[in-house]
């Protein structure tokens, strides 16, 4: 079955422009091209879109406010805005409405891309068996409440670093974590921050909002099945993860907002596997002990012994949660980037390599079993001869993260 994408744009000759682009892919995907947001909402109506790709500023009702109705309208599609403005205020107002930010003139090869691994995450989350299984466990995660707090106060126009800082401070376990990881080496403190205001106002909210995600996340899980499953290594190893992520791409300079996705797919790649922990815990601590004794990556036992993996129904609860695509893209994939259908440095690539070093110094007993990295995919990236330096770094860089694991 073909791919179903919607282009929005109030210009008819950027429409125009994007046909001819994209004809090469007229035999994989099903285009529709709207001129405007009425006709876009016409076509929502008559079709089911895998994809919907709008322009930012368009008279009467922008591309936020299209992908919001978007999103109520047609949930599971992918929402994509795609703007010649890179107005800070603009990407604000589209958090939460878009699940990708794209700049105008966005390259042929970079568009096609980003549908390309829309569709192979699309694939994943459609699947019958992962439909069956999420629909079969009882215990869901819900969207952390103080994480939606942060969303909206994002979305404010009057929010400041500081309100959102004395919103964390309310919460006590939630502090503690902040100032913990703002007074890490990762992040070069040159003095001790012991304030979570300026803690706040030092991540930024991106960062803190991903931190906020990944600790409330663990709250959810009952600490007996954490003990009984053997999984207490699992939060000290994401905040590990996430850091180390963070900083492949800020050394590849690959920009801002993919560091910010790294980070926030680190401290979540492994949310599947408390979801299937809380859900089925026996089992799961059937499938932890299995994979010690053999040795063996969890993802391969849980296909094994469940059906599904913690990959796939992390990504979908993190789709669920409406989190921006790369971030689910690198949670469903971290195992097997080669499958995402990508071949460029991206999040996913990062949080990789940053889970399968395994950069661990804690008893081999308390560690999960690592898995390995993909060579192939990292080959065709062309990172394979980078790894040692990568862990290097990542050691010097956040050493008491680094031996968390």
């Amino acid at each position: 079955m073909s791919l179903r994408v919607l282009f929005v744009d109030d210009e008819q000759m950027v429409l125009d422009g994007l046909r001819r682009m994209l004809r090469s892919r007229r035999r994989e995907w099903e285009m529709h091209f709207a001129c405007g947001p009425e006709q876009a909402l016409k076509l929502l109506d008559e079709h089911e879109f895998d994809v919907v790709v709008a322009d930012m500023r368009m008279p009467g009702m922008d591309g936020a406010e299209l992908l919001t109705r978007v999103r109520t309208l047609q949930p599971r599609a992918v929402r994509i805005i795609l703007s010649g403005h890179a107005d800070v205020d603009l990407i604000l107002r589209s958090v939460g409405a878009s699940h990708q930010y794209l700049t105008k003139p966005c390259d042929a090869d970079l568009l096609q891309r980003t549908i390309a691994r829309a569709s192979a995450l699309k694939e994943l989350l459609d699947n019958d068996s992962l439909r069956e299984t999420m629909g079969r466990l009882e215990a869901i995660p819900s969207v952390p409440e103080l994480f939606q707090e942060l969303v909206g106060r994002l979305e404010s126009p009057d929010a400041s670093m500081k309100e959102i800082g004395r919103l964390i401070s309310r919460d006590t376990g939630m502090t503690a974590q902040l100032l913990r990881i703002v007074n890490s080496s990762y992040f070069g403190v040159c003095r001790q921050i012991s304030d979570p205001e300026r803690a706040a106002v030092f991540l930024g909210l991106s960062t803190l909002s991903s931190l906020v995600l990944g600790t409330k996340l663990f709250e959810q899980i009952d600490p007996e099945i954490v003990e009984r499953s053997g999984l207490a290594p699992l939060w000290p190893h994401s905040v590990a993860v996430a850091c180390g992520a963070r900083r492949i791409v800020e050394t590849r300079s690959a920009g801002t907002k993919m560091a910010e996705d790294a980070f926030a797919a680190g401290m979540v790649h492994d949310a599947g596997i408390l979801v299937l922990a809380r859900n089925m815990p026996d089992e799961y601590a059937r499938v932890v002990a299995r994979a010690r004794a053999e040795d063996r990556p969890l993802h391969e036992l849980e296909r094994e012994m469940l059906g599904v993996d913690h990959q796939a129904v992390g990504a979908y609860v993190m789709n669920l949660w409406g989190l921006p695509s790369p971030v689910v893209e690198a949670v469903a994939f971290h195992h097997a980037p080669g499958a995402s259908g990508d071949t460029v440095f991206s999040a996913l690539t990062a949080v990789h390599v940053a889970d399968a070093l395994d950069i661990g110094e804690g008893p081999r007993a308390e560690q999960l079993p690592p898995a390995p990295l993909d060579e192939e995919y990292l080959t065709a990236i062309g990172l394979q001869d980078e790894l040692a330096t990568i862990r290097s770094m990542i050691e010097k860089a956040c050493p008491e993260l680094a031996g968390a694991r």
